[in-house]
């Protein structure tokens, strides 16, 4: 049995993406955040589609097919098409932002 609130670095300087489970088609992810957010002027732009949920803390997203960015807080989720341009924009900077990603092929 594993726990998706430990092993949460003491180092908030680096973003940690744990792989939890991937099969053919599917990546389940546990992403941990700490004022992280992408870089300027980097959009990802990825070949599956991605459902993200925020499990604590809060982030900011933009994605280029949204006229404004979205807010997350703990419970809310976004589903993001393959090929949709997103990044982020801010995460809790005084404390861990914990996400769970579902990253999938369509068929």
């Amino acid at each position: 049995m594993k726990n998706l609130f430990t092993g949460i670095p003491d180092d908030p300087s680096n973003e940690l993406f744990d792989t939890l489970l991937e099969a053919d088609c599917l990546r389940v992810e546990r992403i941990v955040s700490c004022g992280q957010s992408s870089p300027p002027g980097f959009w990802h732009d990825q070949d599956q589609a991605e459902w993200v949920v925020v499990l604590q803390g809060a982030a900011r997203l933009r994605l280029t097919d949204q006229e404004k960015p979205i807010e997350l807080h703990p419970g809310d989720w976004v589903n993001i098409g393959a090929h949709v341009k997103h990044r982020v924009e801010w995460t809790t900077p005084d404390g861990p932002t914990i996400w769970l990603a579902i990253h999938y092929q369509r068929r």
